[in-house]
């Protein structure tokens, strides 16, 4: 069997399977009294320090040359910003802040150096922004360039986890979906268009913005489950159900598209929305009072989508305005089987 036929997520699923059955009880992490509080699956891992309230967070992500960007499409300082942002977002899916990034670097040897120093100005503009600081890395050469971050991050209290949610919670997102996916449509498609929609949704691609501070808000108003929206809303939304053994809803309508990308692409930015990927908002969900109640406290494009009920884990429909309910499978990101439609 390849890799291709399990999937990006089935072969996730053989790994933790290993990692977790094969290694040892305790480890190192005993003897300096660290306790593991979230494990394999999640956003970030997660463990806190003898009595301590503080969880430390850590997260890593790369991005390759052809396979998440070109150099044709994405300018060397907004490869840099977005190169942390992902890795920002995850620890803004728990509740955390980010704290320390380790860069690893693959680049050919005729890169040039004035683009590494844009690079590297694209990550301190969002360390800075974002009150993390670059400590260290690796430089490797490589046919293609590529970015692998290592972040950490910290928090008080219990990260939120994509583990609990329960029949009857409602679904919701702090913010607008399909931007990021109506760009890279826009870039793939030839020449810089120039109006007014162009540069929003090429910037929402370039330069995504981690919601750190609502992943804060969520934490603190009792949200115990969430993720961020990397790979389709879609995509995301199984895979917090199947983690949690609960299955979901999502009504098309009520999906937050923001007006530059509907005026855009009207015909098809809820497929966009579903499946484009990489918005970085967060979804979460709860108890129907409390999440009504924080998404009419949230600004920015935050709405309840969706349901989550009690059918085949993982399994995902979305309901059209005619009520029409069909899978919404094969939608997201997959790196080892299918690409978004």
């Amino acid at each position: 069997m390849q890799i291709k036929e399990l999937g990006e997520f089935g072969v996730i699923d053989l790994l933790t399977r290993m990692v977790v059955d094969q290694r040892t009880d305790a480890g190192n992490g005993r003897s300096f009294s660290f306790e593991l509080t979230v494990d394999n699956g999640d956003d970030t891992a997660a463990w806190s320090v003898g009595s301590s309230t503080v969880n430390e967070l850590f997260t890593t992500d790369t991005m390759v040359e052809g396979v998440h960007f070109t150099r044709e499409t994405t300018p060397w300082q907004d490869l840099g910003w977005k190169s942390l942002a992902s890795n920002i977002s995850d620890v803004a899916s728990m509740g955390g802040a980010p704290t320390y990034a380790l860069v690893t670097l693959g680049l050919p040897p005729e890169t040039e150096v004035s683009d590494l120093e844009s690079l590297y100005k694209g990550m301190l503009e969002i360390s800075n922004e974002y009150g993390l600081a670059i400590v260290g890395g690796d430089m490797v050469r490589s046919p293609v360039v590529f970015i692998t971050v290592a972040l950490t991050g910290a928090m008080q209290g219990q990260p939120m986890v994509r583990t609990s949610a329960q029949p009857g919670d409602l679904v919701a997102v702090t913010g607008y979906l399909g931007s990021s996916g109506g760009g890279l449509k826009l870039m793939l498609a030839g020449p810089a268009e120039k109006s007014e929609a162009a540069d929003f949704l090429r910037d929402s691609h370039r330069r995504p913005r981690p919601a750190v501070a609502v992943g804060q808000t969520l934490a603190e108003s009792g949200i115990t489950t969430a993720m961020d929206v990397s790979d389709g809303m879609a995509d995301d939304l199984s895979k917090l159900c199947r983690a949690s053994g609960v299955s979901g809803k999502i009504f098309a309508n009520k999906i937050p598209l923001h007006p530059l990308l509907s005026s855009r692409f009207p015909d098809d930015c809820i497929d966009l929305a579903l499946g484009g990927g990489e918005d970085y908002v967060l979804l979460f969900t709860g108890q129907p009072a409390k999440v009504n109640h924080i998404v009419t406290e949230l600004s920015g494009g935050a709405a309840v989508v969706g349901e989550i009920g009690d059918g085949e884990p993982g399994r995902v429909t979305v309901v059209d305005a005619q009520g029409n309910e069909t899978p919404a499978s094969n939608r997201g990101w997959d790196h080892f089987g299918r690409s978004p439609e």
